[in-house]
Parts: C-alpha cells; sequence; structure tokens
C-alpha cells in the first residue's frame, strides 16, 4: 500500500500491461463492452489507476483519479464519430522500462505507457490504430468530394432551368434526390465496425 501512496504522491510513471483475451472478463472495462450489440475487445492495456479498451467499434477508457482511489471516469469514443490520427509509437531506450503508443481520437490526446516486454503486442495496436486512421481519412476526403460534386449539380441546374416553374419543381425533385443520394454515399463510406482491421493486425 505504500508503494503505491508513494507511486501517486512522486508522480512516477504509470506503466501499463497488456491484458491477454482470456482475461478481459476479469477487468472492469468489460463491463461497458456493449456485447449485446456484437462489440468485442480486441485489445486491453491496464496500469495501476486506468484501462484502455480497443473495441471493434470503440475506445473505452477507464480513467482513475488515483492508484488508491476506487473512483473513475467512463470515457467512450467511437471511432465513426471521433476520428483516431497522429498514431506514433515511441520504443524503449536501454534503460527504458516502457514503450509509448500516442495518437489522437477526436479531441483528446492519449499517451499510453506499456511495458516494454509488450512491445510487440503494442506494435500489432499501432498498425491497427494507423490503418483506421488511414481508412477514416480516405472516407472523409470521398465524402467531402461527393458534396462538393452536389453542389456543382445544383448550380448548374438552376443556370439550365428555362421558367420558374420548372426551376421550383426541378429543386424539389433534385432536392430529394440528393438528400437519399448523400445519406447512402454517407452510409457507405462511414464505417462503424472496425473489427476486419483488428482482426488482421491484432495476434496477441
Amino acid at each position: 500500500m505504500f508503494g503505491k501512496v508513494a507511486a501517486d504522491v512522486l508522480g512516477l510513471s504509470d506503466v501499463g500491461a497488456v491484458i491477454k483475451p482470456e482475461n478481459y472478463d476479469k477487468v472492469d472495462a468489460d463491463d461497458y463492452v456493449m456485447h449485446e450489440d456484437g462489440e468485442k475487445i480486441y485489445f486491453l492495456i491496464k496500469s495501476k489507476s486506468d484501462e484502455y479498451c480497443f473495441t471493434n467499434k470503440a475506445l473505452i477508457h477507464l480513467d482513475g483519479t488515483s492508484a488508491t482511489s476506487k473512483k473513475r471516469t467512463l470515457r467512450r469514443y467511437d471511432y465513426s464519430k471521433h476520428r483516431i490520427s497522429d498514431v506514433t509509437l515511441e520504443t524503449a531506450g536501454t534503460v527504458d522500462l516502457d514503450v509509448e503508443i500516442k495518437f489522437k481520437i477526436g479531441s483528446e490526446q492519449y499517451s499510453i505507457d506499456v511495458h516494454k516486454k509488450h512491445i510487440e503486442e503494442v506494435k500489432d495496436l499501432y498498425k491497427a490504430l494507423l490503418k483506421i486512421a488511414e481508412i477514416c481519412h480516405e472516407n472523409e476526403t470521398t465524402l467531402d468530394y461527393a458534396r462538393q460534386s452536389l453542389e456543382l449539380a445544383s448550380t448548374v441546374l438552376s443556370r439550365i432551368a428555362s421558367t420558374p416553374n420548372d426551376l421550383a419543381e426541378q429543386f424539389k425533385e433534385l432536392n430529394q434526390i440528393a438528400f437519399h443520394w448523400l445519406i447512402d454515399t454517407k452510409k457507405q463510406y462511414t464505417v462503424k465496425d472496425f473489427g476486419f482491421v483488428f482482426e488482421r493486425y491484432i495476434h496477441n
């Protein structure tokens, strides 16, 4: 107990460990996974005060105030709403005990220290997060092109309309078509389940 208090007081590094799949049901984060909706844990890092749970749909972060407190703050970041970016991995030096994986999810910046004995597992997580970031970026770019194309089509149509009555009718028709087309396009390029990415890269 004294060692934990000292670690808090001195602000010592809270180095995490990678939890094996057979022990996922023993961690607190598992209680907040939407198992009923097909959500599944693919990677989990546990430290003295925090748990970082990467599922096929979201990052679930159980944020502990300290190593000795039982209070937890639950934060959930769905990948489809909070884009992952700026993924980096800092490997351990000769005297370092930990490696560090960093990334941004939405507006939140994360830097997670993990014991260097887990470097191979963390490399897999790095690849998975990098791939998710790439997919989301490409999809956002495609959606932006789709919106620009729609605006251009609307502008062109308004210029070639022959009469005000025709314009009103054509605008109404175009608006309905555009609405459904944009929804379908967004569905096509908004990925909510990244299980296929984790299954490709995670080998723990």
